[in-house]
């Protein structure tokens, strides 16, 4: 069967790629077109795909703003992309804005539309659920809690677990020992803990000033800032330089949180990543002033972390301000490190977020369901 795929960020391709693996080992005669990234050509080959999500990725309104030609432009080579591919499905992968005025589009051709990482409606931009629910003739989501969000608007989801334990696992199975991580990352033997700021060079310059700022009140331990290659150095560096104890190190998020004794973070996947891999953390998020008053009136759910969202609990404190309180901040972090009263409960809290997340191999069960639903 043929099978055109659209992931248009990294995360998006990494999940894509496993579940086109899964894909093939179900359906050996799959064939593959997408827009993506370098994982899923590592899967289907160079050849098979139109655009890099590289070239796809405008974030904001300014960007979105300033490239609605080129948007407007890629999304009708897409459209022609597929008709001339003729898929027996077409299988979005979160990306919401474009994904889904292209499965409003192959609904009017009678073309099959699956919908994999469920965009996340459930917090903001409710009114996508219309969209999914008359242009999508199968969602599957990654998350527990969103079997009854969505059943509760009419739509019946799938849920096979979640790739990230995937992920995670096959990551564990690389890690270096303790020494060769601190030789090769030129770090000292202290107690480590992780910075998650973010991917996006706002993110870093909104959360990482406030994260030094409580680094500097532990000088006796060390913190390691997880930083991306696709950021250029001086924006890390620039808000590093002078403390003597924040180190940066590029690329090697899961080696450092892997070492670390607790970790501070930025909302989205990587506070439920820290928590799978059983890191003590507190979640930090500066926002402008406007949006705490205006928070009540946008978003719909009472936390910003995915270990709360899913847990329907606050098991992981978070710090969302536009003006941190630095002292109690330290107050925070010092009880989830080794000895803090804390921390013992938070790990419980994870434990138990394991067990509703599910095991290993999901992207294989979430594959198994989509090829037998074709064949049936």
């Amino acid at each position: 069967m043929k099978y055109y795929i659209i992931a248009g960020e990294p995360s998006g391709d990494l999940h894509a790629s496993k579940l086109m693996r899964g894909i093939s080992l179900e359906d050996t005669e799959a064939q593959f077109r997408f827009s993506g990234g370098d994982r899923m050509v590592e899967v289907a080959g160079h050849e098979a795909m139109l655009y890099h999500y590289k070239q796809m990725s405008f974030f904001g309104f300014v960007q979105v703003a300033m490239n609605l030609r080129t948007i407007f432009s890629q999304m009708d080579n897409v459209k022609a992309d597929i008709e001339r591919f003729s898929p027996d499905v077409i299988i979005l992968v979160d990306y919401p804005a474009f994904n889904l005025r292209i499965a409003k589009w192959a609904k009017s051709r009678g073309i099959r539309v699956y919908y994999y990482i469920a965009p996340k409606v459930w917090a903001w931009k409710e009114r996508r659920v219309k969209s999914i629910r008359n242009y999508v003739d199968r969602l599957y989501t990654i998350f527990p809690f969103e079997t009854e969000y969505f059943r509760g608007h009419g739509i019946e989801p799938i849920f096979c677990g979640n790739p990230l334990v995937d992920d995670i696992a096959e990551c564990r199975s690389k890690l270096t020992g303790r020494a060769e991580f601190l030789r090769d990352a030129a770090l000292e033997d202290l107690p480590i803990v992780a910075l998650l700021a973010g991917s996006r060079v706002s993110e870093i310059n909104a959360n990482l000033p406030d994260m030094v700022a409580i680094a500097r009140r532990f000088p006796e331990m060390q913190f390691v800032v997880t930083g991306v290659s696709w950021v250029d150095s001086s924006i890390y560096a620039g808000h590093v330089a002078g403390v003597d104890n924040v180190k940066v190190v590029v690329d090697r998020t899961q080696q450092t949180l892997a070492m670390a004794e607790a970790a501070i973070v930025t909302s989205g996947t990587a506070t439920l990543e820290t928590a799978l891999m059983g890191i003590p953390e507190i979640v930090m998020y500066h926002v402008p002033w406007i949006y705490e008053k205006l928070k009540p009136y946008f978003l719909r759910i009472p936390y910003i972390s995915l270990v709360n969202i899913n847990l329907r609990r606050e098991a992981v404190r978070e710090l969302v301000c536009a003006k941190l309180d630095v002292e109690g901040a330290e107050r925070e972090l010092r009880a989830i490190l080794p000895g803090g009263q804390k921390r013992e409960s938070m790990l419980r809290d994870f434990d138990e977020l394991r067990v509703m997340i599910g095991a290993e191999g999901a992207s294989h069960r979430f594959a198994k369901n989509i090829v037998n639903s074709l064949k049936r």
